[in-house]
């Protein structure tokens, strides 16, 4: 479906990388799914696409694009494979920017050039078995013992953890109180590390082609200066960062929105039905309707808070506002798209199956829809 309101340039991303998706992505969707990889060739191919270098300057080996470019190529990947997008928008939001923004100069020299190019994946620690949508509840903990930090603990759902190119995790952990609080600070874990142990991968309901792990931390010890940012700035670091992973997702949303939609509308004009084409029924013509004004909707809200954020004014709202528009219409989408396929629906040859075992993550993964409902509700001041 077309983008309005883009520039050139954008216009021309975003047709590379659909482009991408169609014939080099989505061939290998349905055997990756089902094994459960994730292609390291795939993965290859995108960062020779300069993919994972979007939004990070050229100085690093970077685009020299922004969030809104990222976006754009999120969403063109979800259309057919959102284990292969949601690989990307972490890699980068997750795993690459915090260094970017928050890294010394000697951490951004070392670790960026690979991360930006695709040669290497990074992984962000936050949630724990214990502290999911309320990360503050943090127990990892980390002390300084002589010039090292040493970490215990755990970390669940962590993205890009376990792959053959995982470079390292960085982890949030409380380094001590200050005013009677936890005070969190953020550490680079290199993969390999004494101590540090990736657990199996998770049996996922979907995103089956997506690395995911446990992490454990059992007196891990990482340099002083592994330290990310500021001591006790950690958590304050984190919520910047997951601001504009929330536009990302909602990009992701509505790729996925919009390949349900597509998948559709090509059933309902093939199928018969009782000597005539599903198309030709006007429940599913207005079925239909809705999945597009759904994935309508759901772009105008990410543009407008990308755009929010490239020009730097505030966003908070605006994202959250995206990310719950879109979470909720992958899934509507998904469900109606497989009502439509019917007992083909059921079937996880069938790309609207994998669209719907994958869409109800989109609800929960980088803030809940009920965390959404607090952050705009906390925005209209009707929350403490």
């Amino acid at each position: 479906m077309e983008h309005h309101g883009l520039s050139d340039e954008e216009r021309e991303l975003a047709r590379l990388v659909r482009e991408f998706a169609e014939d080099v992505v989505a061939p290998q969707s349905y055997e990756a799914d089902r094994t459960r990889t994730l292609s390291m060739d795939v993965v290859a191919q995108m960062g020779e696409l300069g993919l994972f270098g979007l939004p990070f300057p050229e100085d690093v080996g970077g685009q020299g694009g922004d969030l809104f470019a990222l976006c754009l190529a999120v969403e063109a990947l979800a259309r057919v494979d959102q284990s292969i997008a949601i690989t990307l928008e972490a890699a980068v939001s997750l795993g690459a920017m915090p260094v970017h923004r928050f890294g010394s100069e000697e951490q951004r020299q070392e670790l960026l050039p690979d991360l930006v190019a695709g040669r290497a994946l990074a992984g962000f620690g936050l949630t724990e078995p214990e502290a999911g949508s309320d990360a503050g509840a943090t127990r990892t903990t980390a002390r300084l013992e002589g010039d090292e930090w040493v970490i215990d603990g755990a970390k669940q759902f962590i993205t890009n953890s376990g792959t053959p190119i995982t470079r390292f995790v960085t982890v949030t952990a409380v380094t001590g109180e200050r005013d009677g609080r936890k005070e969190i600070s953020t550490l680079i874990v290199p993969s390999g590390t004494p101590g540090f142990t990736v657990g199996p991968a998770y049996d996922k309901v979907g995103w089956h082609a997506s690395d995911t792990h446990p992490l454990a931390f059992d007196g891990v010890r990482v340099p002083e200066q592994n330290l990310l940012g500021e001591r006790g700035r950690g958590f304050a670091a984190f919520l910047n960062i997951l601001d504009e992973g929330r536009i990302a997702i909602a990009a992701l949303a509505t790729g996925a929105a919009e390949g349900c939609l597509e998948e559709a509308i090509a059933y309902a004009r093939q199928r018969v039905v009782f000597g005539e084409r599903l198309a030709s029924r006007q429940s599913i013509q207005f079925t239909i309707a809705r999945m597009q004004a759904r994935v309508h909707t759901a772009r105008l809200a990410w543009h407008h808070a990308a755009r929010l954020c490239g020009a730097g004014r505030p966003f908070t709202a605006e994202a959250a506002i995206a990310k719950l528009t879109a979470g909720e219409a992958a899934m509507d989408n998904a469900r109606d798209a497989t009502q439509i396929f019917g007992g083909n629906g059921f079937m996880n040859e069938f790309p609207v199956a994998r669209h719907y075992r994958d869409a109800k993550i989109l609800e929960i993964g980088e803030g809940t829809t009920e965390v959404q409902l607090l952050v705009i509700s906390r925005a209209l001041g009707l929350a403490g």
